[in-house]
C-alpha cells in the first residue's frame, strides 16, 4: 500500500480528518461536531478534552472507513482556530476551558498590553486585540490567579493536539504571531513581547517551520492504531487560514484567498512583511518558510446569515432562504431601496479593532419581508470584505488571484454579490470546502518527504470564476457609503452614552 497522509483541522465547529494518499486523492473523511460555551456576555470557550475526543473519533471513523490506507499513514498536518489559549499545569493537565477568538473579555488587558512597551506595535507587528492570545492571559493572571500560578505551559488549539498525539511542546510560525509574543519579522519568540505578557520562553513550545517535522506519534497511540512505531512524523502545521491557503495553492506573493466560514477572511501571500496595525490588518508568517501573509478578518459571516436564518424560524433552511434572497434580489428596483445591516454581532476586527461593535438594521419598512432583511444581511458581509480589500491595498499588498474557499462557497448567489461588491474576479476551487484540512495533509506530506512544494502545494482546477459586473458598482457603493456611515453614527452614540 502506498503512504497515505492525515491533515486533522481543529476547528471552532467541528473536528475534520482527512486522509488523502500521494496524488491527494481523498481517500477517507471525518467530521465531529464540538461545543461552545459561552458562560457570561462576550465570553467564548471550548473544553480541550472535547477537541481531543472529537479528534480520536474522527480518526477512528477514518480508519475504519479506510483500514489499509490508514495503516500506511507517513505524515500527519495540523491546521486550527487561532488565537486560542489553553493552559496547562506542569503534567500537562488542563487547568480551565481554552479561552478562544472569538472572546471579547480582555479590553481592558488588550490595552495596558499594548501601553506597557512605547513600541509594542513595532514589535509586535500588530495592535494587541482582544481576540490575540496574550490578553488572554493577562486576563486569566488578573481574575484566575490561582490558574495562572499553576500555569507552566500556554499553548494554542491545535498545539494541544499535537501535544496528546506525541506529547511535545511546539509551535509553529503561522500561529505564533497570534499570540502577540512573535517577532515576526524574524521568526522568533520575542522575549520583550513575553516579558509583557507576564511570561518567558519556558511557557510556550519551541518553534519550527509549517511544513518541518516537529514530533512523532507517541508509542502508545501507534500501538493503539497498528501503526508501525516512528512510522508517522507530524508536521509543524499551521493555523486554520494559513492552512487553507496551502490547500489551494496559494503559497506565492500576490495569491490569496477570501474564506467565508464562521468568521469572514481575507487572506493574502506577501514575500516579505507588510504591516498596516492602525487599520487592524493582521500581519503573521505562512506557513512555508520565507514568505508572510496579511489578512483581513471580518467576525460574523456565514455565521451572520446562520443567526438571521435561526431568529425567523428557517435555520434548518438556509439554502431555501437563500433562495428567497435571490428572488427578491432579481427586481433590481427592490434593491436601493433594501435595508442595509452592519453584521458586527461579535464585535468586528478589520478594519475596526472593535469588540463593543453591534449589529445594525437600518432604512426598515412596513413593506420589507424577510428575504429583504436576509438579503441586506449577505450584502452586508460582503460589504465587511470590501473594507478587507479597502485596508489590503492600503498596507501596501497587491493580489493577482483570490479563491473563495469555506462553507459559504456554497452559494452562487453570494459569490457573484461578493465579486461585484469588491470589483474584483474570485475563483471557485475543486474541493472547495475541504481547504484547511487538505492544507494540513500536505504540510505533513512535506513533513515526511513526500515531494517538493512545488509538486505538493500546486492549485487545484478552478471550478467556477466570478467575474464583477462593472454596472453593479453604482448600485452598491452609495449603499457601501451608508454601511460605513452606519457604524461610525453607532460608535458615536456608544461614546456619548458613557459619558
Amino acid at each position: 500500500m502506498k503512504a497515505t497522509f492525515l491533515g486533522l483541522d481543529i476547528g471552532t465547529s467541528s473536528i475534520k480528518a482527512l486522509l488523502i494518499d500521494e496524488q491527494q486523492t481523498v481517500v477517507a473523511e471525518a467530521s465531529v461536531a464540538v461545543s461552545i460555551s459561552r458562560p457570561h456576555p462576550l465570553w467564548s470557550e471550548q473544553d480541550p478534552d472535547e477537541w481531543w475526543q472529537a479528534c480520536l473519533t474522527a480518526i477512528a471513523q477514518v480508519g475504519q472507513s479506510a483500514p489499509e490506507a490508514f495503516a500506511a499513514l507517513h505524515g500527519i498536518g495540523l491546521s486550527g482556530q487561532q488565537h486560542g489559549a489553553v493552559l496547562l499545569d506542569g503534567e500537562g493537565k488542563v487547568l480551565r476551558p481554552a479561552i478562544l477568538w472569538n472572546d471579547g473579555r480582555c479590553g481592558r488587558e488588550a490595552e495596558e498590553l499594548q501601553a506597557s512597551l512605547p513600541d509594542f506595535i513595532a514589535l509586535a507587528s500588530n495592535i494587541a486585540m482582544v481576540g490575540f492570545t496574550a490578553p488572554k492571559v493577562l486576563w486569566v493572571r488578573r481574575h484566575e490567579p490561582e490558574v495562572f500560578k499553576k500555569t507552566r505551559k500556554i499553548l494554542l488549539p491545535k498545539d494541544y493536539i499535537r501535544f496528546r498525539l506525541s506529547g511535545a511542546y511546539i509551535a509553529e510560525m503561522s500561529d505564533a504571531g497570534g499570540t502577540l509574543w512573535h517577532d515576526i519579522a524574524g521568526r522568533q519568540w520575542d522575549d520583550t513581547l513575553l516579558a509583557a505578557g507576564g511570561i518567558d520562553r519556558s511557557y510556550v513550545g519551541d518553534l519550527v517551520e509549517g511544513s518541518a517535522a516537529s514530533a512523532m506519534f507517541s508509542d502508545e497511540l501507534s500501538n493503539a492504531w497498528g501503526l508501525a512505531k516512528n512510522a508517522v512524523v507530524i508536521a509543524g502545521g499551521a493555523g486554520d487560514n494559513a492552512a487553507a491557503a496551502v490547500g489551494i495553492g496559494a503559497v506565492k506573493g500576490g495569491q490569496g484567498l477570501l474564506s467565508m466560514g464562521t468568521s469572514g477572511v481575507l487572506f493574502a501571500v506577501t514575500d516579505r512583511l507588510l504591516t498596516k496595525p492602525d487599520r487592524a490588518l493582521n500581519a503573521m508568517c505562512h506557513a512555508l518558510p520565507g514568505r508572510w501573509h496579511v489578512m483581513g478578518v471580518t467576525l460574523s459571516a456565514a455565521s451572520a446569515l446562520s443567526w438571521f436564518a435561526d431568529v425567523i424560524g428557517k435555520g434548518d433552511k438556509v439554502g431555501e432562504l437563500i433562495a428567497e434572497v435571490e428572488a427578491f434580489a432579481a427586481n433590481p428596483a427592490e434593491l436601493s431601496n433594501a435595508p442595509v445591516f452592519v453584521p458586527y454581532l461579535t464585535g468586528e476586527r478589520t478594519p475596526h479593532n472593535d469588540p463593543e461593535a453591534n449589529g445594525i438594521f437600518s432604512g426598515l419598512r412596513a413593506q420589507h419581508s424577510h428575504a429583504a432583511m436576509a438579503y441586506a444581511v449577505m450584502e452586508g458581509v460582503a460589504f465587511c470584505f470590501a473594507d478587507d480589500f479597502d485596508v489590503l491595498a492600503d498596507s501596501g499588498a497587491e493580489l493577482t488571484s483570490c479563491f473563495w474557499v469555506g462553507g459559504g462557497a456554497r452559494s452562487r448567489f453570494w459569490g457573484q454579490m461578493l465579486s461585484d461588491v469588491i470589483q474584483f474576479p474570485l475563483d471557485l476551487p475543486a474541493g472547495a470546502e475541504t481547504g484547511a484540512a487538505l492544507g494540513a495533509a500536505r504540510l505533513g506530506m512535506l513533513a515526511a518527504g513526500a515531494g517538493t512544494e512545488a509538486e505538493i502545494c500546486f492549485k487545484p482546477d478552478i471550478k467556477l470564476r466570478y467575474q464583477p459586473d462593472a454596472a453593479k458598482k453604482s448600485i452598491y457603493q452609495p449603499r457601501l457609503n451608508r454601511f460605513r456611515a452606519m457604524y461610525e453614527a453607532e460608535r458615536h452614540v456608544r461614546a456619548m452614552a458613557i459619558k
